[in-house]
């Protein structure tokens, strides 16, 4: 009886590489990978014109760009020269000048580019002083007609670079 309940002892047995099991693996990832290849974006090229260099047979009118600098004191500069004082508040130099600009532009068929650069501790007021004399400028006081107003009129916080 005790030969019938007798576990029998066996040696290890040793099945080596299996390679079915790695078949499947390898199947599992290719048909993952041919599933996402279909869901893959093709990239279309865009042809697109850069700026270069193009000849013309007629002249092509560059703006005007004018600064107008504000500093914390007050002081009004025009493309680096001071005009009037800090402390004059219609600013007859810088609307006289202003409106030269624009009456020689107008000569010239081209437009004028304002940008007004105000340091970062410049009061409003002296703002509002400048604005008022590019609106003086636009005003021609003999009364003949101007075509070219000056309308394109930019800020900057801080010194111009």
């Amino acid at each position: 009886m005790r030969s019938r309940h007798q576990r029998k002892v066996s040696p290890e047995i040793n099945l080596g590489f299996q390679i079915a099991p790695m078949v499947d693996v390898v199947f599992v990832v290719m048909l993952f990978f041919m599933v996402l290849a279909g869901s893959v974006k093709v990239e279309n090229a865009h042809n697109t014109k850069l700026p270069g260099t193009v000849t013309t047979t007629t002249d092509t009118p560059m703006p005007d760009e004018i600064a107008i600098r504000i500093e914390d004191d007050g002081q009004v500069y025009l493309n680096e020269d001071p005009l009037d004082t800090p402390d004059n508040k219609s600013l007859p130099d810088l609307a006289s000048n202003l409106y030269q600009l624009r009456k020689s532009s107008d000569a010239s068929k081209s437009e004028v580019l304002v940008t007004i650069y105000a340091a970062e501790l410049a009061k409003y007021e002296r703002i509002i002083d400048t604005l008022d004399a590019l609106s003086r400028a636009n005003d021609d006081p003999t009364g003949t007609f101007c075509a070219t107003k000056i309308t394109n009129v930019s800020f900057q916080a801080g010194a111009p670079e």
